[in-house]
């Protein structure tokens, strides 16, 4: 399917899906955005000419058919190819996320959204100014910018507000488990999900992916450190296999990796924001929801499954990082818990999300 119809049609397709069952149930209550602002937001949103080359969109690391981030690789190519530091978080319910970047670097989805756009590794423009100029040569955006905005006037700040309104649009909920939670529909989750959702309380997994009497955002907002980024660096100081053809493979020390490669750029998380020691390795807490459509996972998309997050947890993180949150522990997860707990991490597909996904991708 065209690129251009598909990114076209994406908000009409999105409201399709909100006359079959409430895509905001579940979700504290918020106010809709600008019709006209988030048009012009979602134009700008796939609009490849705002990286410096031209060669790359906000969509094309958050795939509105991949969930709203990127499956392929286990973190965002950026700028002439490089491998960004970071997995692309999805952008699903972005709008009641307050601390924005898995280091909470943003304070709002305005400030959010102009720093990719001065990035070197993303959208590599010089400045502000050199983006807004671009813009105003481009004279398809005149009108909608004016329908937005009351006049053709482009600075930074409009920019951010019309890419942020977009992305406050992108409200997925009414799951299966939002209508048998809220939605008065007993049978809308099976005996199995509902096994799933009492171990996952059980388990204290509520702790950092909490519930409302009424909604819930399945996440805390807060920044943890569960043990995945030191995982990380000691799985790369480990020898790695190369299959060098079908049948013929061999091993390659760190050493001989960094002769070839870009090794991974260092991370410490929170830390680099708040200069706190206490923040080393912490990141905030995503949302569960349609966590099934996001893969790979974690700040780094180190783990590629939710059964490898299931067995991350499971064996207590990784005990070796002495900073590690305290509540993470070990536990037991027999075949039959572990597909109970699938289920309900299932159970948060919003059918807005899951429609979406059979779509053809507009970064494509």
């Amino acid at each position: 399917m065209n690129r251009r119809r598909v990114a076209a049609g994406l908000l009409a397709l999105l409201g399709a899906a909100a006359q079959a069952a409430d895509p905001a149930l579940g979700l504290p209550p918020r106010p809709a955005p600008p019709a006209a602002l988030a048009a012009l937001g979602q134009k700008l949103f796939f609009e490849r000419r705002l990286a410096v080359n031209g060669t790359l969109s906000c969509a094309m690391c958050h795939v509105p058919a991949q969930g709203f981030t990127a499956h392929e690789l286990r973190t965002s190519v950026g700028m002439e190819g490089v491998s960004l530091r970071r997995n692309a978080p999805t952008l699903w319910n972005v709008a009641w996320v307050e601390r924005l970047f898995v280091d909470g670097r943003a304070a709002s989805l305005e400030a959010q959204a102009l720093q990719p756009l001065v990035h070197p590794d993303e959208m590599a423009n010089p400045s502000l100014a050199a983006v807004t100029a671009r813009l105003a040569g481009w004279p398809e955006y005149r009108a909608p910018w004016r329908r937005a905005f009351g006049d053709a006037n482009i600075t930074p700040a409009r920019l951010a507000r019309a890419l942020a309104a977009y992305q406050r649009t992108l409200v997925a909920a009414g799951s299966p488990f939002d209508r048998w939670r809220w939605g008065g529909q007993p049978t809308a989750l099976d005996a199995q999900a509902q096994r799933g959702f009492t171990l996952f309380a059980e388990r204290g997994c509520l702790q950092c992916h909490p519930m409302g009497a009424r909604d819930a955002l399945f996440s805390d907002g807060a920044f943890h450190n569960v043990g995945v980024q030191a995982r990380s660096e000691a799985a790369r100081a480990q020898p790695v296999a190369v299959a060098l053809a079908p049948g013929l493979a061999t091993e390659m020390t760190p050493a001989e990796l960094a002769r070839i490669g870009v090794p991974d750029a260092p991370d410490r998380g929170r830390e680099e924001v708040s200069g706190d020691a206490r923040d080393r390795r912490a990141f905030r807490t995503p949302s569960l929801r349609n966590v099934a459509l996001t893969a790979p996972y974690m700040h780094d998309g180190s783990l590629a499954t939710l059964d490898a997050v299931l067995d991350h947890y499971a064996a207590g993180g990784w005990p070796q990082d002495a900073a590690q949150d305290p509540r993470i522990r070990p536990f037991a997860l027999p075949p039959a818990d572990r597909a109970a707990l699938l289920a309900f991490l299932r159970s948060l597909t919003s059918p807005v999300a899951a429609d979406l996904l059979q779509s053809d991708s507009p970064a494509r």
